[in-house]
Protein backbone atom coordinates (compact mmCIF):
# COMPACT_ATOMS: atom_id res chain seq x y z
CA UNK A 1 0.00 0.00 0.00
CA UNK A 2 1.30 3.41 -0.95
CA UNK A 3 0.63 6.72 0.75
CA UNK A 4 1.75 10.00 -0.80
CA UNK A 5 1.63 12.34 2.18
CA UNK A 6 1.60 16.13 1.83
CA UNK A 7 1.70 18.59 4.71
CA UNK A 8 -0.96 21.22 4.00
CA UNK A 9 -2.30 24.46 5.39
CA UNK A 10 -5.64 23.46 3.91
CA UNK A 11 -7.00 20.97 1.38
CA UNK A 12 -10.33 20.00 -0.13
CA UNK A 13 -11.82 17.54 -2.59
CA UNK A 14 -14.71 18.28 -4.93
CA UNK A 15 -16.82 15.86 -6.99
CA UNK A 16 -19.32 17.09 -9.59
CA UNK A 17 -19.02 20.65 -8.31
CA UNK A 18 -19.75 19.69 -4.70
CA UNK A 19 -17.15 19.81 -1.94
CA UNK A 20 -17.20 16.41 -0.26
CA UNK A 21 -14.28 16.81 2.14
CA UNK A 22 -11.98 19.49 3.48
CA UNK A 23 -9.43 20.07 6.22
CA UNK A 24 -7.43 22.94 7.62
CA UNK A 25 -3.86 22.37 8.76
CA UNK A 26 -2.95 18.71 8.48
CA UNK A 27 -2.13 16.00 5.96
CA UNK A 28 -3.47 15.23 2.52
CA UNK A 29 -2.75 11.57 1.81
CA UNK A 30 -3.22 9.98 -1.61
CA UNK A 31 -3.61 6.21 -1.17
CA UNK A 32 -2.70 3.61 -3.79
CA UNK A 33 -3.58 -0.05 -3.32
CA UNK A 34 -1.52 -2.86 -4.82
CA UNK A 35 -2.66 -6.45 -5.49
CA UNK A 36 -0.82 -7.95 -2.50
CA UNK A 37 -2.25 -5.45 0.03
CA UNK A 38 -4.65 -6.37 2.81
CA UNK A 39 -5.82 -5.34 6.26
CA UNK A 40 -2.32 -5.50 7.73
CA UNK A 41 -0.98 -3.00 5.18
CA UNK A 42 -3.98 -0.68 5.68
CA UNK A 43 -3.44 -0.66 9.44
CA UNK A 44 0.30 -0.07 9.09
CA UNK A 45 -0.12 2.75 6.57
CA UNK A 46 -2.61 4.64 8.75
CA UNK A 47 -0.41 4.09 11.82
CA UNK A 48 2.56 5.56 9.95
CA UNK A 49 0.55 8.49 8.58
CA UNK A 50 -0.80 9.45 11.99
CA UNK A 51 2.59 9.18 13.71
CA UNK A 52 4.90 10.46 10.94
CA UNK A 53 6.71 13.53 12.23
CA UNK A 54 6.34 16.22 9.57
CA UNK A 55 5.26 19.29 11.52
CA UNK A 56 7.75 21.66 13.16
CA UNK A 57 8.43 21.58 16.88
CA UNK A 58 9.38 24.68 18.92
CA UNK A 59 12.87 24.59 17.37
CA UNK A 60 11.55 24.39 13.81
CA UNK A 61 12.55 20.73 13.35
CA UNK A 62 10.11 18.27 11.79
CA UNK A 63 9.45 16.40 15.00
CA UNK A 64 5.66 16.55 15.51
CA UNK A 65 2.90 14.35 14.02
CA UNK A 66 -0.58 15.20 12.77
CA UNK A 67 -1.87 13.38 15.83
CA UNK A 68 0.23 15.68 18.08
CA UNK A 69 -1.19 18.86 16.53
CA UNK A 70 -4.75 17.46 16.28
CA UNK A 71 -4.64 18.36 12.59
CA UNK A 72 -6.91 17.23 9.82
CA UNK A 73 -6.47 14.14 7.67
CA UNK A 74 -7.79 14.10 4.10
CA UNK A 75 -7.58 10.62 2.54
CA UNK A 76 -7.94 10.40 -1.24
CA UNK A 77 -7.86 7.18 -3.28
CA UNK A 78 -5.42 7.32 -6.19
CA UNK A 79 -4.79 4.12 -8.15
CA UNK A 80 -2.22 5.84 -10.37
CA UNK A 81 0.32 5.68 -7.51
CA UNK A 82 0.72 1.97 -8.27
CA UNK A 83 1.46 2.59 -11.96
CA UNK A 84 4.50 1.10 -13.66
CA UNK A 85 6.25 3.97 -15.44
CA UNK A 86 9.55 2.24 -16.19
CA UNK A 87 8.97 1.80 -19.92
CA UNK A 88 7.57 3.82 -22.78
CA UNK A 89 5.43 6.92 -22.58
CA UNK A 90 2.22 5.43 -21.21
CA UNK A 91 1.79 4.04 -17.70
CA UNK A 92 0.78 0.45 -17.05
CA UNK A 93 -1.67 -0.11 -14.22
CA UNK A 94 -1.03 -3.82 -13.70
CA UNK A 95 0.58 -2.87 -10.37
CA UNK A 96 -2.72 -1.56 -9.02
CA UNK A 97 -5.27 -3.71 -7.22
CA UNK A 98 -8.55 -4.52 -8.95
CA UNK A 99 -11.12 -1.76 -8.35
CA UNK A 100 -13.21 -3.94 -6.00
CA UNK A 101 -10.16 -4.70 -3.85
CA UNK A 102 -8.87 -1.13 -3.98
CA UNK A 103 -12.24 0.30 -2.98
CA UNK A 104 -12.63 -2.10 -0.05
CA UNK A 105 -9.11 -1.43 1.26
CA UNK A 106 -9.48 2.32 0.86
CA UNK A 107 -12.71 2.13 2.88
CA UNK A 108 -10.85 0.07 5.48
CA UNK A 109 -8.15 2.76 5.70
CA UNK A 110 -10.86 5.35 6.30
CA UNK A 111 -12.48 3.25 9.05
CA UNK A 112 -9.12 2.70 10.75
CA UNK A 113 -8.28 6.40 10.56
CA UNK A 114 -11.70 7.46 11.90
CA UNK A 115 -11.30 5.11 14.87
CA UNK A 116 -7.95 6.67 15.77
CA UNK A 117 -8.19 10.33 14.79
CA UNK A 118 -10.92 12.94 15.31
CA UNK A 119 -10.65 14.87 12.02
CA UNK A 120 -10.87 12.68 8.90
CA UNK A 121 -12.25 13.70 5.51
CA UNK A 122 -12.14 11.67 2.29
CA UNK A 123 -12.31 11.63 -1.43
CA UNK A 124 -14.50 9.13 -3.30
CA UNK A 125 -13.15 5.96 -4.87
CA UNK A 126 -13.63 5.89 -8.65
CA UNK A 127 -14.84 9.48 -8.88
CA UNK A 128 -13.39 12.26 -11.01
CA UNK A 129 -12.13 14.45 -8.17
CA UNK A 130 -10.71 17.93 -8.09
CA UNK A 131 -8.21 18.43 -5.29
CA UNK A 132 -7.30 21.87 -3.99
CA UNK A 133 -4.46 22.29 -1.54
CA UNK A 134 -1.97 24.68 -0.11
CA UNK A 135 1.17 22.61 0.36
CA UNK A 136 2.94 23.76 3.51
CA UNK A 137 6.70 23.71 3.02
CA UNK A 138 6.41 22.04 0.58
CA UNK A 139 6.68 18.80 2.50
CA UNK A 140 5.86 15.59 0.62
CA UNK A 141 6.74 12.00 1.54
CA UNK A 142 6.18 8.63 -0.15
CA UNK A 143 5.24 5.99 2.43
CA UNK A 144 4.86 2.28 1.80
CA UNK A 145 3.34 -0.35 4.04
Amino acid sequence: MIGLLQRVSQASVTVDGTAIGSIGRGLLVFIGVQPHDGTRQAQRLIERVLDYRVFPDADGRMNVSVRDIAGGLLLVPQFTLAADTTRGTRASFTGAALPSVGSALFDECVQIACAQHPIVATGRFGADMQIALINDGPVTFWLEA
